[in-house]
């Protein structure tokens, strides 16, 4: 507070309510100059804790807090769950695993109208829960499928879209690595959040399956029939062959999570060092695939611990600052109540994806909301809460024009898709996702079932 002595008046003015929207401002600049975000976060962080300090505002020894939040970060069990199953994503799709299941699922499948497509839904949900990345589902689908489809004479705008829908799903089918980031920032159990994640999921995927089928009945046009003998024994024995291995480390992954055997972190270790295994039972498996997937890995791991460092450093000097309860003060007082909260922070969550990446939005603005989310959906309601924030990142990150997934998969087209095409395919799975999301919303149970049936 300073008091400005202005021809005989005295002026109040409260640079602690100055200073806390002023920080968030300067973020937000920051993010949209390009400048990566880790240090946008610490050099923000900086600026304003020397700020507050010369203003009398801010108590330097508010600071000394940061190196033990560091360390705490440094012993979180939890996130070492991160790099484990983003090996294991990296290891199955660097050795030509996922390449080998999306080919021999769209054999299985395309004696069907739109089989191909459907089988692109599939293999997407199916590598979800081995990727949990959605930039190296829809580009790994992509470059694989995306040709096929083409050269099969499906409709440009069907078979952009069913690739880069069915990438998306990496966000909230488990194990995703969003659903760990999210676990860990609301402090709820990664495991709950995974089971609470199963039927949303499953619920998408079948949104786009059964899309898939509709319109390619509807329209035969889009989806032209694949004219094919039977499948032959020894081609239907190779399917077995080929599918049976990744479905078997999916399933033993979750199962161990889902029954108690194992904690996400170990469940991570486990599926790194099956996939290391199943590379090499496929043959897949050499010194320079490790060395490219170890590379793939770290560089991952260190940009998402590098943000959060970052994160931690924000969000202590802008509470230093009074941020928080200004934020806090401003949600709670949000006209509508539970409704008006849940509106105004999904609809900020579905814009920033458009800007900015997932981890950013986990550990920026997550931590913001979970102060009035625990007042007013109870801590009772933080796993339905962590649900719908990732499918409503899973919404954002299709949605034209900003979509990251649009622009994974532009990146990989052949120059004869045109990003009219793309975006065209994306509109009809964009409605879709929206339409499970505000189911989910409307029926917690369909979140809630399976948590609380584990612990019955």
């Amino acid at each position: 507070m300073i008091e400005i002595d202005l021809l005989g008046h005295v002026i109040i003015f409260d640079l602690v309510g100055v200073l806390a929207p002023g920080m968030f401002i300067a973020l937000i600049i920051a993010l949209l100059s390009g400048y990566p975000v880790a240090f946008c976060l610490g050099g923000i962080s900086v600026l304003f804790a020397l700020l507050g300090v010369a203003l009398g505002v801010f108590d330097p020894l508010f600071v000394t807090a940061l190196p033990q939040r560091i360390l705490g970060i440094m012993s979180n069990f939890t996130l070492l769950a991160i790099p484990g199953f983003v090996f294991m994503g990296s290891m199955l799709e660097s050795s030509g695993i996922a390449e080998r299941l999306l080919e021999s699922m769209g054999k299985l499948l395309g004696r069907l109208r739109g089989g191909l497509a459907l089988s692109v839904v599939v293999v997407g949900s199916l590598l979800a829960a081995t990727t949990g990345v959605v930039a190296a589902t829809v580009t790994t689908m992509g470059m694989i499928s995306l040709p096929a489809m083409l050269r099969a004479g499906y409709n440009r705008s069907l078979a952009t879209g069913v690739i880069a829908a069915s990438g998306t799903l990496g966000q909230i089918i488990p194990p995703s690595i969003v659903l760990v980031v999210l676990g860990d920032q609301l402090g709820i159990s990664v495991g709950d959040l995974f089971l609470g994640s199963v039927i949303p999921g499953l619920l998408m995927a079948f949104a786009f399956a059964g899309y898939v089928l509709v319109i390619s009945a509807l329209k035969p046009e889009l989806a032209p029939q694949q004219v094919s003998n039977a499948l032959s024994f020894s081609q239907v024995m190779n399917l077995f062959r080929v599918m049976t291995p990744p479905l078997g480390l999916i399933l033993l992954v979750l199962g161990s999570i889902f029954f108690g055997v194992a904690t996400p972190t170990e469940a991570g270790t486990l599926g790194a060092f099956g996939a290391i295994g199943l590379a090499a039972l496929n043959g897949g498996f050499s010194r320079h695939t490790l060395s490219r997937v170890c590379d793939e890995t770290l560089r991952t791991t260190s940009m998402v611990m590098a943000i959060l460092i970052g994160s931690t450093a924000f969000s202590l000097i802008f509470r230093g600052v009074g941020g928080d309860e200004l934020i806090a003060n401003l949600l709670l007082n949000l006209p509508g109540g539970r409704v008006g909260f849940l509106s105004i922070s999904m609809l900020t969550i579905f814009v920033l994806g458009f800007f900015i990446d997932f981890f950013e939005i986990a550990f920026i603005a997550v931590p913001l909301l979970l102060p009035a989310a625990r007042q007013l959906l109870g801590p009772e309601a933080l796993i339905w809460l962590g649900v719908i924030i990732g499918a409503n990142l899973q919404t954002s990150f299709l949605t034209p024009p900003f979509g990251f997934a649009l622009f994974y998969l532009r990146g990989v087209a052949p120059k004869e898709i045109t990003t009219k095409d793309i975006y065209m395919g994306a509109l009809p799975f964009v409605a879709l996702q929206i339409a499970v999301l505000v189911l989910i919303i409307a029926i917690p149970d369909l979140v809630n079932w399976l948590p609380d049936l584990a612990y019955s």
